[in-house]
């Protein structure tokens, strides 16, 4: 048995950077797959990703979406998908009965989207991070990337050894990618922690372009839903209230594991941290 964690990063100027996963079972990844499809034609009559577009959660969950959704303009069902293909075939031509038919029904498909994922039982995991947090040395794998696998790992534990993990990124710019296989086997190979984790959890990852693959798409969703509305103790980036629904399904998906870390025995680690300090305690404390 082997799970899947596809991974990708969301954030903006107003908005905490956040590295988020969704970890889906190998046997499970076609039928969840298949059921997204389902849920795209279902809602938009049509693939909303055929051709070049592609469901990014910033054009998806931007404020206008919500805005247009708020139209005081009634339909059915069956109205709603009709004219929601009708705006998507004829794009910028739109009328206002189209545009906010698409709005409404871009919000359905997120619901459905992390329904669909509580249903297959997927589990997400999220290192949010500090804006302002000091850039740490560029040999070592960033805190946040640790912080995923750390949760992943356990999650993999829990199942069992004969659990397997397989990770798979957004693609980055090519130098970016090396740089990140690089400190992902350093840290598998050369730190206590990664060398028990690599037991589990192959140490080199995919990369897939995220226009091509579902599971990067779900990641990015969640990421941005993370981004733009949740705030753990210790945030002060306002956030989107609107964001509130999405947010407590994402949080339904989170894991907990419990483990003897540091004297404290029976500590809970859920899968959603925040960060404040990017830096290892080493470099943290030759400051």
């Amino acid at each position: 048995m082997a799970y899947f964690l596809f991974v990708d990063e969301s954030g903006g100027q107003d908005a905490p950077n956040v590295l988020a996963g969704i970890a889906i079972k190998d046997s499970d990844l076609w039928n969840l797959v298949l059921a997204l499809q389902d849920a795209e034609i279902r809602n938009f009559g049509r693939r909303y990703s055929a051709g070049e577009r592609e469901l990014k959660a910033k054009k998806i969950l931007k404020t206008k979406t919500f805005r247009l959704a708020n139209f005081q303009i009634e339909f059915s069902e069956n109205e709603q998908r009709e004219l929601a293909k009708k705006a998507l075939d004829s794009g910028q031509t739109a009328g206002k009965k189209e545009l906010t038919a698409l709005a409404r029904a871009k919000l359905k498909y997120v619901q459905e989207t992390l329904d669909i994922c509580a249903r297959f039982r997927c589990k997400a995991f999220a290192s949010i991070v500090d804006k302002n947090s000091p850039i740490p040395s560029p040999s070592a794998l960033r805190k946040d990337y640790s912080y995923l696998f750390e949760c992943f790992y356990y999650f993999l534990e829990d199942k069992g050894a004969e659990c397997l993990g397989i990770i798979v990124f957004d693609e980055l710019e090519k130098s970016k990618s090396h740089i990140l296989v690089d400190q992902m086997d350093s840290y598998f190979k050369r730190t206590a922690k990664g060398k028990q984790r690599a037991s589990q959890i192959i140490p080199e990852p995919f990369f897939v372009h995220s226009d091509l693959t579902t599971g990067i798409q779900i990641a990015d969703l969640i990421a941005y839903i993370i981004s733009w509305g949740l705030r753990l103790e210790g945030m002060k980036e306002p956030k989107r209230e609107e964001l509130k629904e999405f947010v407590d399904q994402v949080l339904r998906l989170r894991t907990k594991a419990l483990r003897d870390l540091d004297n404290r025995p029976n500590y809970t680690v859920w899968s959603f941290a925040y960060i404040p300090d990017l830096r290892s305690r080493d470099e943290q404390a030759k400051q």
